[in-house]
C-alpha cells in the first residue's frame, strides 16, 4: 500500500499474538498505535491493549474516532458550544474561520418530524410543513452551520434516519487522510449509532459532551472492554426475518450480561446473513445492553459497498487495507473471547417482543396467552372473549362527531367504575360507520425505525404482505393509526419500481416522513374520539411498530402496551386490530365472500421476496438519492437563516442562545483556589440517574423553565419540550435536578426542591442555586452509589455548571457522568470506601470546605473535606478526588474541556 499504516501485522511479526485478539479490540489497538503521543495517548495504553485480557480489566484506554455522527436533538447543543467558542475566539481578536471541528461531523435532522398526519396522500406534506414550523430557529442555527462550519455536514429534514444515511452513504470502511489509511470509526450522539457495525465499522454511542471531546481532537476514554463472541450457526428458515432474528438475539444477550462489554459475531451463519441482516442486528445493541455489535469486514460488506455506489477505487481499499492489517475475516480465526454464546438461525419462530421492554421475547402464536396474562398480572382484569364483549361506558357525543354508545338494555347503563374487573370495551359510533375499541385492540401501526426500515427484506417483505392482502379484499381497521417512515429515501423508490407503495397506501400505510417517528415517542395525536374513548375507559391499548424500543408511554402517552415486530408482521396486525389473537392459527379476517384469510395466505415466500429485491433495486437509485443529499427540500431551501463564518444571535430567540461558559474566557487559567463555605443544594440516595438530574421532557407553567418561557411572552401550549429547546441554557438549567421524583434529602418536598439555609426558605432547586450564587456561595452535592447512572446526558453536567456547583461528593460515580463532571470543570469525590454521609452523620445543613486542589494537583489526589455544623461541630474527613488521568487533572484546570480547547486555539 502506498499510504502510512499502523501495522497490526508487525506487531504480530514481533511476537505480540494479535491473531487471538477479537477484531474489535484490534480496532482499538490500531487506534491507540497511530495517535501515540504519551500524554493523552500512552505507553500503558499501548499495553493495556496488546496484551487484552479477556477477563476484563479495569483500565481505561483513550479512543480517537475518524469522525462524529449527531442527530438534531444532540446536535444542536453541540452546534451551539462550537459557535459560541468561536464567537469568544473572535471577540479576543482570532480569525473565527479557524474554530471549526478538528474531524469530521455529520449531522442529520431527523428527530422533529412527528406523524400529525396520516392515511392519506398528503399526508407527508402536512407534517413537513408542521415540522418547519416548530422547529424553525433550530432549523436556521444548522442551515447556518451547514456553510458557517468547515469540517461540518448538514443532512436537511425529510432525508432520512442518521443511522441508515450512515450506513448506506457515510461509512467508509476504511478511511484516507493526511497520507494514512486507517479503519473508519466513530461515535455518534444517539444511542443506535452502532448500527454501522453491520457494515463493520467501529462505533456507539456517547454523551455530548464526550462527543464535543472528540469533534475538538479530544480522545474518548472508556474502561478496556470484555468481548462476548455470539457464534451464530445455520440459516434464517422459511416464514422468520431478520427481525425474528434480532429479537431473539435480545433476549440471549441481556439473559447473559453483556452491559459494558463488546460483542463481536463469528460462525458460518454470518456467510447467509446480508449486510442489512447484520446491521439490524447491530442496531439493537442498546437494547442488548452492550456498547457495540460488530461483524468484521468480509466479502458480504464489499458486496453491499458495490450494490449501493460505493465507487471502486473505495472498495479496493477496504479489501487491501483490511487483509493487510489483520482486519479481514475469512472464518477461519481462532479468536480469543471473554465468553461465547451460541445461537442456531435454523431454530428461531415468527417472534414480537412487549409488552414494553424489548428483550421480552414473545412467539406470534403465544401472544394472546401473554397479553390475557398481562391483563390479569398487571392490570387487574379478567379478560373477556371478543365475541362475548359488552360495551361498559356511555359517553355524551361530542364535538368530534363521535358518540360512544353500550347496548340498549337496562342493566348496562351504569357507568364505567374504576375498579371494574373485566377487560374494557366500548362501541364508537362515527357518521361513516361504528366499531368496538377494547383492551388490547391496536391504535397505532407504524413501519418506523432505521433497525428494520434499512433491511430492503422485510420491507419489499411488507409491501407483499400489502399487496396478498389487497388482493384478498382486505383492509386496515378503522380505528388503526398507520405510518411509514423510511429511514432514506432510496426506500420510497424501491418500493414505488415494484408498485408496492401502491399497495401499502391502500392499507393507509402512507409515506409521513423520513425520520424516526413513533420509535422516539413522535408518534403524533391519535385521533380525538379513540384518545377520549381510552382515557374515560381507562383502556389498556396497543401499537405495533418495527422499532427498537418499547418501554411504557415512550411509544405514546395513552398507550400502555407496545410490541416490537418486523414491518411484515406490523401489516398483518393493523388488519385484525388486535392483539389478543394467535396469528398462527386465527384468521386475520374474513375476505367480502365469506372466506377466511389466514397470515400464511399473504406471507410471501424468501423467493419471492429476492425476486422483487433483484426487480426493484438498483445501485442508481442510491448515486441519484445521495448526490443531492445536502441540498434538502423547498422548505429548507426558502428557509432564512445567518450568513458568513459568524452566527448571529437572535437576543429575542428562546431556542437558540450564547452559553455563557466561554464569555469573558481569560487567556489563562485561573489558579485553583479551595472551596470554602459550600453549602449543599441537593443531599441525594443511591442510584440517583441522569433522568433525575438533566430536563427531559414536557415541563408546565408552574416550573422554573416554564415561568421563564412565560416571561418571555411564550403561551403555554407552545413550550414544546425541555428536548426542543437543548440549545437554550436558560431553559436548560431550570430544568436540571427539577425531575418530579427527585428525593433531596434537605427538604420534605418530593421533586426539584431545595433549602436556602440563611431565611430556611424551601424554593425550587434553581431559585435556591441563584440565592446563593447572588451570595457568592459555593454549591456541592452529596450523593450515594453509583451517582449519574442510566443514559449519558450533556446536561446533567452541564446544568449542574450553571447553577454553581463546584463539586459531587458521591459513594460512587458511573464511568461517563464522573467523565462529564470533569469535562465541566466540576470535582467528583467520592467518600471514603464504605463511608457514606450518612454514616458520617451529614445531614445537608452543614457549611463544606475542601481543601487540597489549589496545589500540587494530580490523579486520585486524596482531599480533606470539612463539614462545619450550626452548632459548631466540625466533621472532618479525607476523600479522593476522581481525576483520573493527567487530561482530567488539565481539564479541570481549566474550568472544563472545552475550555481547554478554546484557550489551545487562543495560544496558538
Amino acid at each position: 500500500m502506498t499510504q502510512k499504516i499502523a501495522s497490526l501485522k508487525k506487531l504480530q511479526e514481533s511476537g505480540k499474538n494479535i491473531h487471538r485478539l477479537p477484531f474489535s479490540i484490534r480496532i482499538l489497538l490500531e487506534n491507540v498505535l497511530r495517535n501515540h503521543d504519551g500524554f493523552a495517548v500512552t505507553d500503558d495504553h499501548l499495553n493495556t491493549l496488546m496484551n487484552w485480557d479477556a477477563a476484563g480489566t479495569d483500565k481505561d484506554i483513550p479512543f480517537k474516532p475518524a469522525r462524529v455522527l449527531m442527530q438534531d436533538f444532540t446536535g444542536v447543543p453541540a452546534v451551539v458550544d462550537i459557535t459560541s467558542i468561536r464567537a469568544e475566539f473572535v471577540r479576543k481578536g482570532g480569525d473565527g474561520a479557524k474554530i471549526n471541528p478538528a474531524i469530521p461531523v455529520d449531522l442529520v435532522i431527523d428527530h422533529s418530524v412527528q406523524v400529525d398526519y396520516f392515511g392519506t396522500d398528503y399526508s407527508y406534506q402536512e407534517n413537513v410543513k408542521l415540522e418547519y414550523e416548530r422547529n424553525a430557529e433550530r432549523y436556521q442555527l444548522l442551515k447556518w452551520a451547514q456553510q458557517g462550519l468547515a469540517n461540518l455536514t448538514v443532512v436537511p429534514p425529510g432525508m432520512g434516519i442518521c443511522h441508515q444515511v450512515n450506513l448506506e452513504y457515510l461509512a467508509k470502511g476504511v478511511v484516507e487522510r493526511e497520507g494514512w489509511a486507517f479503519p473508519d470509526t466513530l461515535v455518534g450522539t444517539d444511542s443506535h449509532t452502532p448500527m454501522v457495525n453491520g457494515i463493520g465499522v467501529l462505533g456507539w454511542g456517547v454523551g455530548g459532551i464526550e462527543a464535543e471531546a472528540a469533534m475538538l481532537g479530544q480522545p474518548v476514554y472508556f474502561t478496556c472492554p470484555q468481548v462476548i463472541g455470539l457464534k451464530l450457526t445455520g440459516e434464517i428458515p422459511a416464514g422468520c426475518t431478520a427481525t425474528d432474528m434480532v429479537l431473539s438475539i435480545t433476549k440471549i444477550l441481556r439473559d447473559t450480561g453483556v452491559v459494558g462489554k463488546f460483542v463481536e459475531v463469528f460462525g458460518d451463519g454470518l456467510d447467509k446473513l446480508t449486510v442489512t441482516d447484520r446491521a439490524t442486528i447491530s442496531n439493537m445493541s442498546p437494547e442488548f445492553g452492550c456498547t457495540v455489535t460488530y461483524f468484521p469486514i468480509d466479502d458480504q460488506t464489499l458486496d453491499y459497498m458495490a450494490r449501493t455506489n460505493r465507487s471502486a477505487e473505495q472498495i479496493d481499499l477496504v479489501k487491501k487495507y483490511c487483509q493487510e492489517n489483520m482486519l479481514w475475516r475469512t472464518g477461519k480465526e481462532e479468536i480469543e473471547y471473554s465468553r461465547i454464546v451460541e445461537l442456531d438461525l435454523g431454530t428461531l419462530e415468527p417472534t414480537v417482543a412487549g409488552p414494553k421492554r424489548p428483550q421480552d421475547k414473545i412467539l406470534v402464536k403465544e401472544l394472546d396467552s401473554t397479553f390475557r396474562t398481562v391483563l390479569d398480572q398487571d392490570f387487574k382484569r379478567n379478560y373477556v372473549a371478543f365475541d362475548d364483549r359488552r360495551e361498559h361506558a356511555w359517553l355524551n357525543e361530542g364535538g368530534s362527531g363521535t358518540q360512544f354508545v353500550q347496548e340498549a338494555t337496562e342493566e348496562h347503563k351504569e357507568t364505567l367504575a374504576a375498579n371494574t374487573a373485566d377487560l374494557r370495551s366500548v362501541k364508537i359510533k362515527l357518521k361513516n360507520g361504528e366499531y368496538r375499541l377494547s383492551d388490547g385492540s391496536i391504535v397505532i401501526a407504524a413501519i418506523t425505525s432505521c433497525t428494520n426500515t434499512s433491511n430492503p427484506s422485510v420491507m419489499i417483505g411488507a409491501g407483499l404482505v400489502a399487496k396478498k392482502a389487497v388482493e384478498k379484499g382486505l383492509r386496515t381497521r378503522s380505528w388503526v393509526k398507520t405510518s411509514l417512515a423510511p429511514g432514506s429515501k432510496v426506500v420510497t423508490k424501491y418500493l414505488e419500481r415494484s408498485g408496492l407503495s401502491t399497495d401499502l397506501e391502500a392499507l393507509r400505510f402512507h409515506t409521513v416522513g423520513y425520520g424516526c417517528t413513533s420509535c422516539i415517542g413522535n408518534s403524533g395525536p391519535l385521533p380525538p374520539h379513540i384518545a377520549e374513548a381510552i382515557d374515560n375507559s381507562e383502556m389498556v391499548v396497543a401499537s405495533v411498530l418495527s422499532g427498537n424500543r418499547n418501554f411504557e408511554a415512550r411509544v405514546h402517552p395513552q398507550v400502555k402496551m407496545n410490541f416490537l415486530m418486523s414491518p411484515m408482521l406490523v401489516v398483518a396486525y393493523a388488519l385484525i386490530g388486535r392483539v389478543d389473537v394467535n396469528l398462527m392459527e386465527d384468521p386475520l379476517s374474513y375476505d367480502p365472500n365469506g372466506n377466511p384469510i389466514y397470515l400464511k395466505d399473504i406471507w410471501p415466500t424468501q423467493a419471492e421476496i429476492n425476486e422483487t429485491i433483484k426487480k426493484a433495486m438498483q445501485k442508481e437509485d442510491f448515486k441519484e438519492v445521495y448526490d443531492v443529499i445536502f441540498d434538502g427540500d423547498e422548505e429548507w431551501k426558502k428557509l432564512e437563516a445567518p450568513e458568513g463564518k459568524e452566527f448571529v444571535w437572535d437576543k429575542e430567540s428562546t431556542y437558540i442562545r450564547e452559553v455563557p461558559f466561554f464569555k469573558n474566557l481569560p487567556a489563562e487559567p485561573l489558579a485553583l483556589t479551595e472551596i470554602q463555605g459550600a453549602r449543599v443544594l441537593l443531599y441525594l440516595g443511591d442510584s440517583v440517574t441522569t433522568d433525575h438530574i438533566s430536563p427531559a421532557g414536557s415541563f408546565n407553567e408552574e416550573s422554573a423553565a416554564g415561568k421563564y418561557l412565560l416571561s418571555r411572552g411564550i403561551d403555554r401550549k407552545d413550550f414544546n419540550s425541555y428536548g426542543s429547546r437543548r440549545g437554550n441554557h436558560e431553559v436548560m438549567m431550570r430544568g436540571t435536578f427539577a425531575n418530579v421524583r427527585i428525593r433531596n434529602k434537605i427538604t420534605e418536598r418530593e421533586g426539584g426542591y431545595s433549602v436556602y439555609f440563611p431565611t430556611k426558605e424551601t424554593l425550587t432547586v434553581y431559585d435556591t442555586a441563584m440565592k446563593y450564587k447572588a451570595d457568592g456561595t459555593p454549591l456541592v452535592v452529596l450523593a450515594g452509589k453509583d451517582y449519574g447512572s442510566g443514559s449519558s446526558r450533556d446536561w446533567a453536567a452541564k446544568g449542574s455548571s450553571l447553577l454553581g456547583i463546584r463539586a459531587v461528593i458521591a459513594e460512587s460515580f458511573e464511568r461517563i457522568h464522573r467523565s462529564n463532571l470533569v469535562g465541566m470543570g466540576i470535582l467528583p469525590i467520592e467518600f471514603p470506601d464504605g463511608q457514606s454521609a450518612h454514616s458520617l452523620g451529614l445531614t445537608g445543613e452543614e457549611e463544606i470546605s475542601i481543601t487540597g486542589m489549589a496545589s500540587d494537583l494530580k490523579p486520585f489526589k486524596m482531599v480533606k473535606v470539612r463539614a462545619l455544623k450550626a452548632s459548631g461541630e466540625a466533621i472532618e474527613f479525607d476523600a479522593r478526588a476522581r481525576l483520573d488521568s493527567d487530561i482530567d487533572v488539565e481539564y479541570f484546570k481549566h474550568g472544563g474541556i472545552l475550555q481547554y480547547v478554546l484557550r489551545s486555539y487562543l495560544s496558538r
